[in-house]
């Protein structure tokens, strides 16, 4: 097989087999064909497109390039979850207990932060000995004894993905949506998940800025996960202003306790509901969303979850008496809460502008191998379509550093555009 055919091939619009699609993933991952080559191609695909069969036999290839997990000699079925990125995002730490709390196990890989969005294993570290980094046994042992586990990627999970996706990175070819999506599915292929469940952000603050590109990527990745015997199912999702009020992982982590408590910002506890409840109706734990959303409340209404979050964090070797006293989290040196300016309806919070603020904080990474400062961060205390009068407190900054506080509360403040007429509030779904 000759791979310059390949690339002609996609270049006239032509779909590629699964013998093609596997010989180049594998050749590429071996170091066989060359970057300039497999830079001709990507471009073409982004060009092109691919089908929903092509896209899953590359998915397919890239998944089997690395280790596979199976979890099916440990229970009986493993959801996972899946959010495309955000600011303010901790989802993961309310949803995987109160769905495990009811009975269907979480097998939960997460990632890092990078650029804007938040990483879940940075704010999960912020619990002192918290310890995202499992062996594939002990990854299968925690799942198996206590339902849930959450823990970072395996390096030789689809590693052609990462190779793959730094070529992307470098050759304009990052907004393919047939590489996106198969980039994301691989990787939960190959963890394992027999069920998954996609929440796809679109918004100021996400990667895809409106909904027919965030229906397009959803429906591809369904397809994917359908025609890979997963049960798979997406949510369209608002990320215009930061979900919940917490920007930055300590932060975040207290909110996701609080959240837990049944204390949590409204907005915050309707999407974890939301989800859960998906998650619950997928996994077969309910016949209806009714039902489904009945049990998520209940847990969570009688303690059952934060039980359960005490649980995972005790498991992975955290200190849970920080859980128990939200007073031992270090603090940041230097906390100041900004006034609206003026008196107004919000109309926009620019979720962009407040994630890329907290990582200038130091709550997030520009390189890999930046480090996270776990105290810094934001609280957003209004939403948009809040009424809020001059002189009320608008948003709070947690910093380290008093030339960086500065910085940020100009920022954030100039991300925060009123009107006086009537705004109408953000759809928390859109489908």
């Amino acid at each position: 097989m000759n791979f310059k055919d390949i690339i002609i091939k996609k270049r006239e619009k032509e779909e590629l087999s699964q013998e093609e699609l596997a010989f180049f993933v594998e050749g590429f991952a071996k170091g066989e064909i060359p970057d300039y080559q497999a830079s001709a191609w990507a471009m073409a695909v982004l060009l092109n497109g691919m089908s929903a069969r092509e896209t899953t036999d590359l998915t397919l290839a890239i998944a089997k390039t690395g280790d596979t997990l199976d979890l099916s000699d440990v229970v009986d079925i493993a959801i996972d979850k899946h959010s495309s990125g955000g600011v303010g995002d901790k989802t993961t730490l309310v949803v995987l207990p109160l769905v495990a709390a009811c009975g269907l196990p979480v097998g939960k890989m997460s990632g890092r932060g990078l650029g804007f969005s938040g990483g879940t294993l940075d704010k999960m570290e912020a619990i002192p000995g918290f310890n995202v980094n499992l062996s594939t046994a002990e990854f299968k042992k925690q799942l198996k004894e206590h339902g849930m586990v959450l823990a970072g990627q395996s390096a030789n999970l689809a590693p052609a993905d990462g190779k793959l996706y730094a070529l992307r990175d470098v050759t304009g070819t990052v907004p393919s949506i047939p590489l996106i999506a198969s980039s994301i599915m691989s990787k939960k292929i190959a963890a394992g998940a027999q069920a998954i469940v996609l929440d796809v952000k679109l918004g100021l603050g996400a990667f895809m800025h409106n909904v027919e590109e965030a229906r397009e990527l959803a429906e591809r990745m369904v397809a994917i996960g359908e025609l890979a015997g997963r049960k798979t199912i997406a949510l369209l999702s608002d990320m215009n202003q930061p979900l919940g009020n917490a920007v930055g992982n300590t932060l975040e982590v207290l909110e996701a306790i609080e959240a837990l408590h049944g204390r949590g910002p409204a907005d915050f506890m309707e999407h974890c509901l939301h989800v859960s409840a998906q998650m619950l109706l997928l996994g077969k734990k309910a016949e209806d969303e009714a039902t489904a959303r009945k049990m998520a409340e209940e847990v969570l209404a009688d303690g059952r979850a934060f039980i359960k979050f005490r649980e995972l964090v005790i498991a992975q070797g955290g200190d849970v008496s920080y859980v128990d006293d939200a007073s031992k989290f270090s603090k940041a040196k230097l906390i100041e809460t900004v006034n609206a300016p003026v008196s107004g309806n919000l109309a926009q919070i620019h979720a962009r502008v407040v994630g890329e603020t907290a990582v200038e904080l130091g709550a997030g990474r520009a390189q890999k191998e930046d480090a996270v400062d776990h105290a810094v961060g934001i609280i957003i205390h209004h939403k948009v379509g809040d009424s809020v009068k001059k002189g009320e407190p608008l948003f709070t900054i947690h910093a380290n550093d008093s030339a960086l506080l500065a910085q940020a509360k100009e920022a954030i403040l100039k991300a925060h555009t009123f009107s006086d007429k009537a705004v109408a509030p953000l759809p928390l779904f859109y489908d």
